[in-house]
């Protein structure tokens, strides 16, 4: 009751906020905590909208915004949210204890001591969608869509305070400084990139919409114009180019770091040497010439699309298949046939590789499937989407339990799914977080009654409806479609699925692929896939059960080459081009 309090209390607070647009400050009492957020005409003449993030760390050292992370939730400054409308110039918004705080709940929860301080807002447009609806979201920008890196994001500079006990805040902060623009990839010999403008999204979102894609070309590509290639699909989150490629020896004077995540001194280093060995590789006369893409699909909910076709997230499934991978193929002699097709990836990637192989079971001639986003929502992450009833807390007789969400190589809990979920509130409601729980809910709900994606569970208390996990189940749940369709899925997708996934997986993501694993042997005819799982292996073991998790992530562009190469061989059909790309 009380948590539902703080949530009325913040959706009046954003009510008042409306009322803004002229500049006058809201009201507060003076013995309440008050923080003033305002821009500078310089920084826009025209009033704004958005999500205000208030920033206050207690590591002095550095700023607050270059530590938010998802996975680091212990390592992030408390934080609160607001929306803010029609905010003019000069005109103050004020954060007060309305607003939505995380890991305190309010302003005047704040233990007394030293702050570093800072304000940022994430910029909301106007979408004028294909239904009719009206949205008010945040547009990638070329980062990934990362509210902390956005580019014409507004943010002020840090600053130091005290906080004393029971001396409520009052602090007045200026967003005069602006994320600047990214500047766009050049062409390299092996490394091109592409850029089209989907008319499938831009019909969806009532604006133009782009797709992008990397493009790895093969050793003397432009001498051998005769040549056609199969074509490798890396999934994951939005790429900055080519993963671990480097084609200059590692740096010798490159300062070692700590990976705190493997435990490994000089891990930077260590990237190094793999991607230089990778470029060895690709160069070498026996590898077998591919084109590698890695897609960039950012949108306005998140740093990629899943790779589907989403009623809240848009066609993506048809716009990345129908247009992105023709033009790909067009522009790098592709061979343009579905036994010459393969998709793989990494946890989101992972997930969408298997996606887009069931969804488009002809296109594409196998998906190899690491550590995939959650495949069957009867293990949602811990959750039981179809029995549970809250997603945050396990229910007893006399106690509850808060259901974790991250864990360490030790089994150590950092983040708890209210944790998660209460991050990612404070960043942005009606799913417009950027963060992960909302991608899921915005790619696999339904539109709400609001025009924005229905919540799989209430994202204050943690209940789950039913009518959304049903939705969910029969458009998104990869292997209750693949059981249920099975009869016609059988001969597109036998031999095709391999899933791979640690037995420690940071995220919990193993439940779901024995679930999954349990739904594929018992097919008729059988699956004839696979289901591999890694010994102790963290987030993202891939499959490779000779190398340490920590040096077989880096290899995904080359790992999977061998089996592809087995599958071409015993399904190309008669005829097929099996020697232009051998050279």
């Amino acid at each position: 009751m009380k948590v539902t309090h703080r949530w009325l209390v913040g959706v009046m607070a954003g009510a008042l906020l409306c009322g803004l647009a002229e500049g006058a400050a809201a009201p507060h009492a003076l013995n309440a905590p008050a923080v003033s957020i305002s821009f500078p005409a310089a920084r826009s003449t025209d009033p704004l909208e958005g999500r205000i993030i208030l920033l206050l760390s207690r590591d002095l050292t550095r700023e607050p915004k270059s530590h938010i992370e998802a996975n680091m939730l212990l390592d992030a400054p408390f934080m609160f949210g607001m929306n803010v409308e029609h905010l003019a110039p000069g005109a103050q918004a004020i954060v007060t204890d309305g607003a939505f705080g995380w890991p305190a709940a309010k302003l005047s929860a704040l233990p007394a001591g030293d702050y570093n301080v800072q304000a940022v807002l994430n910029r909301y447009e106007v979408f004028h969608m294909q239904d009719g609806r009206t949205l008010h979201l945040p547009p990638d920008k070329g980062e990934g869509q990362h509210w902390e890196h956005k580019p014409g994001n507004l943010y002020s500079v840090a600053r130091k305070v005290h906080i004393d006990q029971g001396r409520p805040l009052q602090l007045a902060l200026v967003l005069d400084q602006e994320i600047p623009a990214i500047t766009p990839k050049t062409d390299t010999e092996f490394v091109k990139h592409i850029k089209i403008k989907s008319a499938l999204l831009s019909k969806f979102y009532g604006r133009d919409m782009y797709l992008g894609a990397h493009v790895l070309v093969p050793k003397d590509f432009d001498k051998h114009p005769e040549a056609h290639y199969p074509l490798m699909v890396f999934h994951g989150h939005y790429p900055d180019d080519i993963s671990e490629f480097r084609t200059i020896p590692p740096d010798p004077d490159l300062k070692p770091n700590y990976s705190d995540r493997f435990h490994l001194a000089g891990y930077n280093r260590i990237e190094q040497e793999e991607a230089y060995g990778f470029y060895q590789k690709w160069i070498s006369a026996d590898f077998p010439r591919f084109l590698v893409i890695e897609i960039e699909h950012a949108n306005p909910f998140y740093d990629d699309s899943y790779a589907v076709n989403s009623v809240n997230v848009g066609p993506y499934g048809d716009a990345i298949n129908q247009e992105l991978i023709p033009e790909v193929e067009k522009q790098f002699r592709g061979i343009g046939a579905g036994w010459a097709r393969f998709t793989y990836g990494g946890s989101t990637g992972g997930w969408e590789a298997l996606a887009t192989q069931v969804f488009y079971p002809d296109m594409y001639n196998g998906a190899y499937a690491a550590c995939p986003d959650p495949i069957d929502f009867r293990a949602y992450t811990l959750v039981n989407l179809y029995s549970d009833k809250n997603a945050y807390v396990l229910q007893g007789e006399a106690s509850t339990v808060e259901r974790p969400a991250f864990r360490n190589y030790l089994g150590e809990i950092t983040a708890t799914q209210r944790d998660t979920n209460y991050e990612e509130l404070v960043t942005g409601d009606r799913t417009r977080s950027g963060g992960q729980y909302d991608i899921w809910q915005a790619v696999f709900g339904p539109v709400g009654q609001d025009g924005y994606p229905k919540p799989i569970f209430d994202k204050v208390t943690g209940a789950i409806d039913p009518s959304v996990a049903s939705y969910w189940r029969e458009h998104f749940d990869l292997a209750y479609i693949i059981e249920r369709d099975w009869p016609m899925l059988a001969p597109k997708l036998q031999g095709k699925i391999h899933v791979f996934v640690g037995s420690a997986d940071n995220y919990y993501l193993t439940d779901a692929v024995y679930f999954a694993e349990e739904r594929f042997k018992a097919l008729k005819p059988a699956y004839q896939g696979e289901v591999l799982y890694g010994d102790r292996a963290e987030h993202c073991w891939n499959g490779d059960p000779t190398l340490a998790n920590a040096y077989s992530r880096l290899h995904y562009n080359w790992q999977y080459v061998p089996k592809i190469l087995d599958r071409i061989a015993v399904s190309a059909p008669a005829g097929a081009d099996l020697k232009s790309w051998r050279y």
